[in-house]
């Protein structure tokens, strides 16, 4: 029996074969995004809402394809762990998004938050992904180091 770290890492690895199928040759932003999101969603039982907030221009993000309950509709650049995540273009893990003055609770029932940022192939800011868990300190490195590997969907997304 494998550690739940390894359990974790080779769920990670199932989902990217997934994904690397059902994304081939798919160039639009928004249908990989929607895929992404849902497999995601589907792939941990402690994601409770997977979605992508597109960079919109104007230092403003707004909510693109989602699983889960309702997100916000726009979250500008200066507020919120998305926000900050859009800004410093860093994944930023919150273990426990109560400790956070400027978290933004889309729901009540959020613990932990884990946010990556999504680039294009020129380099620039598309969306940032956003996972949240009703779970405290759901997020680790293995979680760190694989959903930056998103990243590589969007390369030639148009």
């Amino acid at each position: 029996m494998g550690t739940m770290s390894e359990n974790k890492q080779q769920s990670y690895e199932e989902l990217f074969r997934r994904l690397d199928a059902l994304c081939a040759g798919e160039t639009d932003a928004v249908a990989l995004m929607a895929t992404i999101s849902c497999e995601l969603y589907n792939s941990f039982d402690t994601f409770h809402w997977v979605g992508f907030y597109r960079n919109v221009g104007n230092r403003t993000l707004k909510v693109g394809p989602y699983q889960g309950s309702h997100g916000c509709l726009v979250i500008p650049f200066d507020r919120g762990v998305c926000g900050q995540c859009a800004r410093e273009l860093r994944v930023i893990n919150v273990p426990d998004v109560a400790a956070v003055p400027h978290h933004i609770a889309c729901s009540g029932s959020t613990r932990s938050e884990i946010v990556v940022p999504v680039m294009d192939g020129a380099g620039a800011l598309r969306a940032v992904l956003d996972i949240d868990s009703n779970l405290p300190a759901a997020f680790d490195g293995c979680d760190e180091r694989n959903l930056a590997l998103i990243n590589r969907y969007f390369q030639r997304a148009s």
